[in-house]
Parts: C-alpha cells; structure tokens; sequence
C-alpha cells in the first residue's frame, strides 16, 4: 500500500484529490495539508510514501516545504502539480528535490501511474513540460561552466566510468531505458544496472536529479 499526504491549499482540489486515490486498491490517503508548514509538520509526523504538493500556497510555499522534506533524507518522495504558466517554479522545485512533475490538468491515470513511479524510487516529469523546464533551468547557469567561479566537473562526475557518462548524458537528453537499450544496443537490464550505479556514485535521489547533474556539468546544452 502506498501512502499518500495531499497538499494544497483548494478544499475541493484536495477533495478530488483524496476520491481519486483512494478509489485504487494500493492507494492511500493518511493526511492533508493546507500550506507548506503543515505539509513539512505532517510529513514528519505520518512519513508518507509520497507527498502530492502543490506550489501556490499561503504562507510557505511548496517549493520551500519540498525542500525541507527532502533535507530530512527520510524516504518520502514529493510529487509537485503545476501549470504551464508557473515553469519558474517547477525550475525551483528541480532544485529543492522534488523527484516529479505534474500539472495539474494531467489525466487522472497520468497521476496514479506518476505517484506510483514516484513511491518506487523512479522520476517522472509530464513530457509536455520536461524541455521548457530543462531550457528554463539550463539559462540559470554561468555562460563559463562554472558555478560562483567554481568548476562544474566534480567527483561526482569523476568517478564514472566511460559508459555510464555516456548512460548520464543521454538520460539529461530525456532518453528513457528502453531506448537507452535500443539506440546503444545494450540489454534493458544492463541500462537500469548503470542507471543504478551512476544515481549511487553521483548520490543523485532519481532520475531528475540525475538530469539536473547533467546539465550542471554541461553534458548537456539546451537546444
């Protein structure tokens, strides 16, 4: 059974929310929360498997909430909603660890299958929004590779064997597993093998972090 904490500040969002979720046999809602403070104080206290937040609340907001959570280094995953107009701060929410995204007129069993991939360990990011969100976030770093005069490339990035840079490159381009398999002509099992290896290596949560690792480090350049 997953565990679910809705927050959002829209009683009859939350309330929709709650009927769809608990309509599915291995989904459950344990709490709501109304804004950020609430969302980090319940999530303490129930640890969910996922917390479904959006961003817009009164007081703290869902970004700073997410941040918070994520900084416990508890094992509850934030799924974040948002709009086509609010890209500045699904770029935010990239950085506060957020493992997905959401928007909000996603089909419902867009939403279910994207908290259950969240719940898993895996990531997920509405395609519709995954390259404005990328190109958004990719014109935040310096023109010279670096950030506050430090170099990008790091030990993180050091450590990686030929293959799984290669792995960590097209991941940053939007490339799913199976065609990871497919255009580099490995054995699906082989692409998740590296995929694990390089999350543990370069301490990325998922596969957006990893994303946001190869953007950091230039492998990757907006198009």
């Amino acid at each position: 059974m997953t565990t679910v904490l809705i927050a959002d500040d829209q009683h009859l969002q939350r309330l929709g929310f709650r009927m769809l979720l608990e309509s599915q046999d291995d989904l459950t809602v344990v709490g709501e929360a109304t804004n950020g403070m609430e969302a980090v104080r319940l999530t303490a206290r129930l640890r969910p498997d996922v917390v479904l937040m959006d961003i817009r609340m009164p007081g703290q907001d869902g970004i700073e909430a997410t941040r918070q959570i994520v900084a416990t280094g508890d094992r509850t995953r934030v799924l974040i909603l948002t709009t086509f107009d609010l890209d500045e701060y699904a770029y935010a929410g990239l950085r506060a660890g957020a493992s997905g995204f959401l928007v909000k007129d996603a089909l419902p069993e867009e939403l279910l299958s994207g908290i259950r991939a969240v719940a898993t360990g895996d990531a997920v990011v509405a395609p519709s929004l995954t390259r404005r969100l990328l190109d958004a976030y990719v014109k935040h770093l310096p023109a010279d590779g670096s950030q506050g005069g430090a170099p990008v490339m790091d030990e993180r990035i050091a450590a990686l064997t030929e293959r799984e840079r290669e792995i960590l490159t097209v991941i940053g381009q939007g490339w799913t597993n199976p065609e990871i398999a497919a255009r580099l002509h490995l054995a699906e099992s082989t692409v998740k093998s590296h995929v694990g290896r390089i999350l543990a290596k370069t301490g990325a949560r998922d596969r957006v972090q990893a994303v946001i690792l190869a953007y950091d480090a230039r492998l990757v350049e907006p198009t």
